[in-house]
C-alpha cells in the first residue's frame, strides 16, 4: 500500500539517480574545492599548506605497511591527488545524510573536523609536519580549505536536492 503525503496523494519516492545524485555530486565539490585550493595557493601563497607532501608521506607509509612498494616522483603525485579526490568525496558525500536543510551545518562541522585533523593528526601519526609550515597562517588556511570543501559540498548537495522530494 502506497503511502499518502500530507494532501492525501500517494507519496512517490525519487529514483535512484535522483536520490544519489545530489549526495555525489555535494562530495566532488568539497573534494574539489579543497584540491584547487590547495594546488593553487602552494603556487602562490608563502607558507601556504602542503596538503600534497602530507598526503605523499601517508600514501607512501600505507603502501609500505601493505608490503608494497610506493610510487616516486611524479607518479607518487599523481597517485595522492587520485587517493585524495576520492577519498575527500566520499567524506565531503556525508553532507548529504539528514535533512537538506541542515546540510550547510553539516557541511560546516564535516569541513571544520577534516581541517583540525589535517593540523593536529599528521605528527602522531608519523607523518611529521608541512613544509615550510609558519604557525598559525598555515593551519589557520589548512582549517580554512577543508571548510571550504564542506560548505561547497552543502551548497552542492542542496542545490541538486531541492528537486529530489
Amino acid at each position: 500500500m502506497d503511502e499518502n503525503d500530507r494532501n492525501g496523494r500517494p507519496e512517490q519516492r525519487p529514483s535512484p539517480l535522483k536520490r544519489w545524485l545530489p549526495l555525489v555530486a555535494g562530495g566532488l565539490a568539497g573534494a574539489v574545492t579543497v584540491t584547487l585550493l590547495n594546488e593553487g595557493a602552494r603556487r602562490l601563497v608563502p607558507h601556504a599548506p602542503r596538503l600534497d607532501v602530507i598526503g605523499e608521506r601517508a600514501l607512501s607509509q600505507s603502501l609500505r605497511a601493505a608490503g608494497v612498494e610506493p610510487p616516486h616522483g611524479d607518479d607518487l603525485y599523481r597517485w595522492t591527488l587520485a587517493s585524495d579526490l576520492v577519498s575527500n568525496a566520499l567524506y565531503y558525500g556525508l553532507v548529504g545524510v539528514g535533512d537538506p536543510a541542515n546540510a550547510t551545518r553539516r557541511g560546516a562541522s564535516l569541513g571544520l573536523a577534516a581541517g583540525l585533523g589535517a593540523v593536529f593528526l599528521p605528527r602522531p601519526l608519523g607523518l611529521g609536519r608541512q613544509p615550510g609550515e609558519q604557525p598559525p597562517l598555515t593551519q589557520l588556511l589548512t582549517v580554512t580549505w577543508y571548510l571550504a570543501g564542506g560548505l561547497a559540498a552543502a551548497a552542492t548537495y542542496r542545490a541538486l536536492s531541492r528537486d529530489v522530494s
